[in-house]
C-alpha cells in the first residue's frame, strides 16, 4: 500500500511540475493559468477526500481513536466558524478591476475566511514541527 501511495505522490508531483513549466513557458497565458487553477482545485478536493477517507478508515481500524477524531473535527469546525464570524464582521470593499465595481460581501467573506483558516493551519503546522523536534531531541 505504501508503495502505491509513493507512486501516486510521484505522479501528482510530476504533473504539477509539468503544469508549472507549461505556465512559465507560455508566459502565464490564460490557458496555462486556467489549467493550473483547475489542477489546484483537483488537488484540494483530492486532499480533502483523502483526509476524510483516512480518518474514517482509521476509526474503523481503531475504534478507541474515535474520541481524538471527534475532538479534531470539532476543533476544525470551531476554527472555521471563528474565522467566518471575524470575516463577516468586517466591511471591506475589494475592487473588482475586471468589471469596474467591487466584489460582493459573500465573495469577500469567503476569501477572508479562507485566508484566516490558512494562517491558522500554517501556524499550527509550524508549531507542531517545532514541538515535535524539541520533544524528539529530549527523548
Amino acid at each position: 500500500m505504501k508503495k502505491i501511495l509513493n507512486i501516486l505522490l510521484g505522479v501528482l508531483m510530476a504533473i504539477t511540475a509539468v503544469l508549472m513549466v507549461y505556465a512559465i513557458a507560455t508566459g502565464g497565458s490564460d490557458a496555462a493559468i486556467s489549467v493550473n487553477l483547475t489542477w489546484g482545485y483537483f488537488l484540494v478536493v483530492f486532499a480533502i477526500a483523502a483526509a476524510i477517507f483516512c480518518a474514517v478508515f482509521g476509526m474503523i481500524q481503531n475504534p478507541a481513536g474515535i474520541k481524538g477524531t471527534i475532538v479534531s473535527l470539532a476543533l476544525i469546525i470551531v476554527i472555521i466558524g471563528v474565522a467566518y464570524f471575524i470575516s463577516a464582521g468586517h466591511s471591506i470593499q475589494i475592487p473588482d478591476l475586471a468589471n469596474g465595481g467591487v466584489f460582493g460581501a459573500g465573495e469577500t467573506v469567503l476569501t477572508e475566511t479562507s485566508i484566516l483558516v490558512t494562517y491558522v493551519a500554517m501556524v499550527a503546522a509550524f508549531l507542531t514541527a517545532v514541538v515535535t523536534e524539541i520533544y524528539g531531541a529530549f527523548k
